[in-house]
């Protein structure tokens, strides 16, 4: 999209804003309200994501499968993309951010965790580059990881993300992949999508820690001296917090016009609506921001 369409869209002073929906409003902008509240400078931030399910259970439609079995299938060609784009690299301002393993424990939740497979740290990335180049912000270190649950949990999500992997790579295995979504994925994914009963019952949460510098002290010197936690948390990800961030964002778009980048172009939601009220918006409507531990020193 950025290749493509930026400078038309430049030109012509038309914003188009990707990743509108659970992916990637709530990560985008919980980074940039962690910061907002943060007295100092935010240089990092590790958010978790925990989706609970009522007595009914939950499913995702197949047409978030099938983004999964083609998005991992066509890695090569995003990689050959973003080397075409020439990005700079964001500098790492602080004490550089440590990634975790693939599975590990967090003592915050206990429980196993793992790295977040959705678009929520490049489309993070993207905004952090954009308000550090254009508005000489301090960019903020991002990582996106989801809570799993217990060591069965572990296992379980092993023996199926291996077979996954397997699959993906051939043809002959997507094909499968995409016929057979409920069974290679033990129910979580299906044609028919969840039912009304199973969306009341959802809803999400995303816990953000951050850590930073206080005022006066230098990010460039030392241990970071200042951490937060909050939290944006909503009703049931994928169809219902969904539409609320899209049409919010839309509405914003239209509303906050002289808060918007000063010309057109291909945008992230953090680059795109950083100054604009869809915090403000999103919080009337459903899907929550709040502080949960106030800066400490």
């Amino acid at each position: 999209m950025y290749l493509k369409y930026n400078k038309k869209a430049a030109e012509k002073g038309v914003y188009i804003v990707g990743s509108c929906g659970f992916d990637s409003i709530p990560a985008d902008m919980g980074v940039l309200y962690t910061r907002d509240k943060l007295k100092g400078t935010l240089t990092a931030v590790e958010s978790f994501l925990k989706v609970k399910s009522g007595p009914e259970g939950t499913c995702v439609h197949d047409g978030t499968w099938k983004s999964a079995v083609y998005g991992l299938a066509d890695q090569d060609n995003l990689r050959k993309l973003r080397k075409k784009i020439g990005y700079a690299p964001v500098p790492v301002v602080g004490a550089k951010l440590k990634r975790r393993g693939l599975v590990f424990f967090n003592q915050e939740f206990k429980e196993y965790c793992i790295p977040f497979m959705g678009s929520d740290a490049s489309v993070v990335k993207r905004s952090q580059r954009y308000l550090h180049t254009e508005l000489q912000e301090t960019p903020v270190q991002y990582g996106a990881y989801v809570n799993i649950g217990g060591l069965g949990s572990v296992i379980k999500l092993m023996f199926a993300g291996i077979l996954f992997l397997l699959l993906v790579k051939f043809s002959f295995g997507r094909k499968l992949l995409v016929k057979y979504p409920e069974f290679f994925s033990a129910g979580h994914f299906t044609k028919d999508g969840p039912t009304q009963k199973q969306m009341d019952g959802t809803s999400f949460t995303m816990t953000f820690f951050g850590e930073g510098y206080s005022e006066g002290q230098d990010p460039q010197n030392g241990k970071p001296n200042v951490k937060i936690c909050t939290e944006v948390k909503g009703p049931e990800p994928g169809y219902v917090a969904t539409p609320i961030a899209m049409v919010q964002a839309a509405v914003s778009l239209l509303e906050d016009t002289a808060c918007l980048p000063k010309q057109g172009g291909v945008y992230s939601p953090g680059a795109a609506f950083s100054k604009t009220k869809l915090i403000d918006r999103l919080n009337k409507r459903g899907v929550e921001f709040s502080v949960i531990s106030k800066p400490e020193v």
